[in-house]
């Protein structure tokens, strides 16, 4: 391939990486791509999930190729007050799932596995053997790069998807179950902790326990053994451990955004997916915004590179605007409210209505909505509310440890 030239070079075979690929090739079948994965496969180990509500039409019908599970009763949650179920729909869709439908759609040696980029330009790519890929655009799409010019915390999870001798007897997910031991020990201290529960199969069942922590570190054997106190209280024994998840995610309370960017933008190349700051900055969601920008980016294929870079770097800048209302919120939680109490925030949310939660979800909160989050008895004692918007948060240059 070093002998010719491509018209869009993606390095990072994640959720990003591999929608804009899906999405150039299908809007724009003539054009030459490339999609570098250091990894054996596309997206890795992991499971995405979104409320039917999170995508429209556009949006819906770039996923179609890849099997997804679908909940179109809705979902439930629990707290410590209460238990809800909600209608909106539910979708979820595994990485190895991900993988089989690129394969399917991608041009046959489109994608490169087991290979490193070790140098970007706006000319193209040097893979790690020496190999040069000239490129008229290049997109980088790797990893959240951690950065003392962000603050925040950490969404830490380890999921276990297992096969049950017996139904387990769910008929929707329990996407958040806070009725758990909220003064549970994680790390140093402790966190806002929740279960997470999707019904798979009659028999299958994927459980992840997760926490809204202070520090990026993954104590792997004491999650392990709480998804299986988790199952042997729902009488979910035995059975067989078919996959397994695990991921550290920043939650995002403030930052010098431009000073990020210049930190890991190289001139001349685009930014997108989490690297990109393309995140919810309390949910850590990125599906419905990696939807939006790999639809964004097969509309202007044909844009040079720096053209598609200084595109990104406005997208990426208001969006960063447009979600400083949700890293308030994740302000109020980290540095507002003690991490064993922290439910009470997400408890209180959780009583609101229906569609104020959907809009929060796919990040496109109205004014009402946010005045409504805001309003009535607040779940965080409003002097530390106060104290917590002008206090800096915690700079996210630890690396995640696992």
């Amino acid at each position: 391939m070093s002998d010719t030239a491509v018209d869009l070079a993606i390095v990072g075979g994640g959720l990003a990486g591999g929608l804009i690929a899906h999405a150039v090739h299908r809007e724009r079948p003539e054009l030459r791509i490339v999609l570098v994965e250091s990894g054996k496969t596309i997206g890795g180990n992991h499971r995405w999930s979104w409320f039917e509500s999170d995508l429209d039409t556009q949006g819906r019908a770039l996923l179609e190729p890849f099997r997804q599970t679908s909940w179109d009763q809705g979902y439930e949650v629990a707290f410590p007050r209460y238990r809800r179920s909600l209608r909106t729909g539910y979708r979820s869709m595994a990485s190895q799932d991900f993988h089989s439908g690129l394969m399917r759609v991608l041009p046959e040696g489109s994608v490169l596995f087991g290979r490193t980029a070790t140098q970007l330009d706006a000319r193209g790519i040097t893979l790690d053997d020496g190999e040069h890929i000239p490129a008229r655009a290049v997109v980088d799409c790797r990893s959240f790069a951690p950065s003392p010019h962000l603050e925040g915390g950490w969404q830490i999870f380890l999921g276990r998807h297992v096969r049950l001798d017996q139904p387990h007897g769910l008929a929707r997910p329990m996407i958040m179950d806070a009725s758990v031991d909220q003064a549970a020990p994680y790390g140093n201290g402790s966190a806002y902790r929740f279960v997470y529960v999707l019904p798979l199969g009659a028999h299958d069942v994927f459980v992840e326990d997760t926490y809204y922590a202070d520090d990026a570190k993954m104590d792997r054997s004491a999650l392990s053994s709480r998804i299986e106190q988790y199952c042997r209280v729902r009488g979910w024994d035995g059975g067989d451990i078919v996959g397994n998840e695990a991921g550290i995610l920043p939650v995002l309370t403030g930052g010098n955004f431009p000073a990020y960017l210049a930190e890991v933008s190289t001139p001349g190349v685009a930014l997108a997916g989490a690297r990109g700051g393309f995140v919810h900055p309390l949910t850590s969601y990125t599906l419905p915004v990696a939807v939006e920008n790999a639809l964004v980016i097969a509309r202007e294929a044909d844009l040079t590179g720096s053209q598609l870079a200084a595109l990104m770097e406005v997208r990426a800048k208001r969006h960063w605007r447009k979600t400083r209302y949700y890293r308030l919120l994740a302000r109020m939680m980290f540095l507002a409210a003690e991490p064993a109490k922290r439910v009470r925030i997400f408890q209180r949310f959780y009583g609101l209505r229906q569609g104020l939660i959907e809009r929060f979800y796919a990040g496109r909160s109205k004014p009402l909505d946010k005045l409504r989050v805001l309003s009535g008895n607040p779940p965080v004692p409003v002097g530390r509310a106060i104290a917590a918007i002008f206090k800096r948060g915690k700079p996210l240059d630890t690396e995640k440890s696992a």
